[in-house]
């Protein structure tokens, strides 16, 4: 008994001593920090599901009212850089970006085939990626596109329609999923999903499946923080396995299909099928379905996300709901339908959604990873390893470069006035050779998705919805809580 009680005090000394010196880190280097307690550092509240979205908003704010350019924070002992000026921004993902041009992702390709993506990938390997999926998001693509996602606009208007008949109230979260599930699905897989007619259609079951944080995707969130090898030791996946082969079962079988038939379509799988050809590749099936599950994730998320924020706002907000209506009305009959050419004409539509990520950045933070020995100015040096967290919605609610944050203003965004924004104070879709590939795409169904709803009807927000949103903090991208639900009044 006396030895275990010895054994014990010897080990909780060595570890207070451990967590004392390594708090000390930012200190000795004479860099500004928040005061960490012990055993998460500064991020003991987000660890638990109590604030993770906020968590470094509110540190960047803290940070900024003492002053400090930049100040070093942990998780758990791990020291992370959170760069404050948007000229260190700048020179973190533009500048000087072949000192962090790594998302520090961890990985196995092996066991987690679709992880292996553009969004993960560093050095060679990312660049040889990203120059062969950039010309898939050219113009020219986009606009080949645009007619599969009025396709799948159809069916979310025949739903609404329905809904309206049936005196429903509108789901927002879920119709602008299921729309970006068929746009998606179409687009990336070749797939016909109809969600609207079947909710539980495979394509849906498992997208919603990878796009939900589970426990298990919780605790890697955290350990990836914390210490990535125990992330590899204990073998924690961020996609469950059902998930992985089921996307690469769908991408094996339309892949298949259009060889064996000789069937071609205008989407982003057949774009990869004929770059394979062109350039002789041998890229495995499993290959292929990396780049499309990003692309799926990606478009997926981030477009039904902003378009749930915008209608959630534009009901709070009649007037501007308004104009913009009168905006796609006019542009509708200009054109005879809804087009191409006719949504990038929409100059108050692109307010709008630019304010929405202004107020509601799906990406509420950006990660990257120091590679090399980086000066940041003559006093102060990062280390080769240390991870860097950009606060973007902290600078989209910084009172000096929006005042008034919490105000859904879409006049930020005019002509007069959006050459006055302070470059790197608004990052949506990221800067530098790693900003979103696929934000033309991501764009155009965004819109598409507004013109359709507000073209048809007048939303308002149901009772049971409450002004200003709260924040779902166990997503893993900025998301509201529960269910929002908006009322209809036909046109």
């Amino acid at each position: 008994m006396e030895v275990l009680v010895i054994t014990l005090f010897i080990l909780i000394t060595l570890i207070y001593v451990y967590y004392k010196n390594s708090f000390q880190y930012w200190d000795k280097k004479g860099i500004t920090t928040v005061e960490p307690s012990f055993p998460f550092g500064n991020l003991g509240s987000a660890f638990f599901g109590k604030g993770f979205v906020l968590k470094f908003t509110s540190l960047y704010k803290e940070l900024k009212e003492e002053g400090a350019k930049y100040g070093g924070l942990y998780a758990g002992t791990t020291p992370i850089f959170l760069p404050i000026d948007p000229e260190i921004i700048k020179n973190i993902l533009c500048k000087d970006f072949q000192y962090f041009h790594s998302r520090g992702s961890s990985f196995d390709e092996k066991k987690e085939p679709l992880q292996a993506n553009l969004f993960n990938f560093e050095g060679k390997k990312w660049k040889e990626c990203r120059i062969k999926s950039t010309p898939t998001f050219s113009s020219g693509k986009m606009k080949m596109m645009f007619h599969t996602v009025l396709d799948c606009g159809k069916q979310l208007e025949e739903f609404l329609h329905s809904c309206h008949k049936q005196q429903k109230p509108l789901d927002i979260k879920e119709i602008m999923a299921c729309f970006t599930t068929d746009v998606i699905g179409s687009c990336a897989f070749g797939v016909e999903c109809d969600s609207f007619k079947n909710p539980k259609a495979q394509f849906r079951k498992y997208g919603r499946k990878a796009l939900t944080p589970s426990f298990k995707f919780q605790i890697r969130r955290i350990l990836t923080m914390i210490s990535p090898f125990l992330v590899k030791f204990l073998r924690i996946h961020f996609v469950e396995k059902d998930v992985v082969d089921f996307f690469i079962g769908v991408i094996r079988d339309v892949v298949n299909y259009r060889l064996t038939k000789n069937v071609t379509r205008n989407d982003f799988l057949q774009i990869l099928i004929d770059t394979e050809k062109e350039e002789n590749s041998t890229s495995t099936i499993e290959q292929l379905a990396a780049q499309a599950f990003v692309f799926f994730i990606a478009g997926f998320e981030t477009s039904s996300t902003v378009m749930t924020f915008a209608l959630y706002e534009l009901a709070h907000h009649q007037d501007i709901q308004d104009r913009l209506r009168k905006e796609i009305i006019e542009s509708i009959q200009k054109n005879g339908s809804l087009t191409y050419e006719g949504i990038h004409e929409m100059k108050y539509l692109d307010q709008v959604v630019n304010e929405t990520i202004r107020k509601y950045p799906t990406l509420h933070t950006f990660k990257r990873l120091c590679v090399e020995d980086y000066k940041l100015d003559n006093n102060h040096i990062l280390e080769k390893g240390t991870k860097i967290f950009i606060s973007i919605l902290g600078l989209h609610r910084d009172e000096e470069y929006f005042p008034n944050p919490d105000l859904f203003n879409p006049e930020r965004f005019s002509e007069e006035n959006k050459s006055k924004i302070l470059p790197y104070t608004y990052l949506p879709f990221g800067e530098g050779p790693r900003n979103c590939i696929g934000l033309r795409f991501g764009l155009m169904q965004t819109k598409v998705g507004l013109c359709i709803l507000l073209g048809n009807y007048k939303i308002f927000p149901h009772h049971s919805v409450k002004y200003p949103i709260e924040f779902d903090n166990k997503a893993a991208t900025l998301a509201g809580k529960g269910t929002i639900l908006l009322t209809t009044e036909k046109i």
